[in-house]
């Protein structure tokens, strides 16, 4: 029965590595021509992607949200400098800039060797390895997990929990973890959480189920915090894309009292004043009035 068992395991292990044989490996990143990458992973191969096409999205183009960028940036340069450095949160309303702002760092710092890798919420568990592909590696590397949120039967958050408890930092002193999410503390919050809140000699104590949560957003050490525009703010942030737009496109496009009232029926509609309507609201505007030009 041993001899059969360990036949049939030898076997498997032949069909694997022939199966492996046939399926291409993932390319190789030269990370001196490659700022960022995506890793993937199925059930033969994980490895990095290339970025095939990276946002132009720079530090100025950013309004409104200059308390956030001065802490990012000074986070990012402490890292680039090889001096302490926290782990980054970047959380709030939906289109003010979050995922924009880690993509402005990447531009503004990749001549200084700054690198990004992207890792979706279904690869949370591949933290450890990226951190272990990327340590010897002359740069600094962002691990970038975008949009992130969990519901509460989700326990794929402790792949996260447990990477940013400090031993993969340790193992790859050149990583960090930038998240961006619309939740706080990244997972659901319920009002019968709070009830369940007790007092000891006058001093709260917070039920286990709201520890649980909070525990993860308290493992990054810098929380940012995002929030809608104001109308005045939000017009202007309309306004410089409309002039940054119509001068790529050669167009005379002027932001006048139209495209003001425009762009405030723009934003009514979908329920936000954000950075991110504002520069969908710019697309539409100058494109029809580009249009519209001799």
């Amino acid at each position: 029965m041993k001899k059969q068992s360990r036949a049939f395991a030898r076997d498997i292990r032949d069909l694997v590595q022939r199966a492996l044989a046939i399926v291409p490996a993932p390319e190789a990143i030269d990370w001196n021509t490659c700022r960022a990458a995506v890793w993937q992973a199925d059930a033969w191969r994980a490895g990095f992607r290339a970025h095939a096409d990276l946002d132009d999205i720079a530090f100025e183009d950013l309004l409104w949200i200059d308390d956030q960028k001065a802490a990012i940036d000074t986070n990012t340069r402490q890292f680039l400098a090889g001096l302490p450095a926290n782990n980054v949160l970047l959380w709030g309303a939906r289109g003010t800039g979050k995922s924009s702002l880690v993509h402005a760092l990447l531009n503004r710092y990749a001549h200084a060797g700054l690198r990004l890798v992207e890792v979706g919420k279904g690869r949370l568990a591949a933290l450890p390895e990226i951190a272990r592909r990327v340590r010897d590696e002359p740069y600094r590397y962002i691990l970038f997990c975008d949009d992130l949120s969990f519901e509460s039967d989700d326990a794929s958050y402790k792949e996260l929990k447990s990477a940013l408890e400090g031993s993969m930092f340790k193992a790859a002193p050149n990583v960090l973890i930038y998240a961006t999410s619309n939740r706080r503390h990244l997972l659901p919050e319920y009002m019968s959480e709070n009830r369940q809140a007790t007092m000891v000699e006058g001093e709260l104590h917070q039920s286990e189920a709201v520890e649980e949560k909070i525990s993860l957003s308290d493992r990054f050490g810098l929380w940012l915090s995002f929030h809608p525009f104001r109308q005045q703010a939000y017009l202007e942030v309309v306004e410089h894309w409309v002039t940054r737009l119509a001068a790529r496109h050669g167009c005379a496009v002027p932001f006048d009292e139209a495209a003001r009232a425009e762009a405030l029926r723009w934003a009514l509609a979908r329920g936000v004043r954000s950075g991110r309507t504002a520069q969908h609201f710019a697309r539409h505007w100058v494109g029809s009035q580009g249009l519209d030009l001799p």
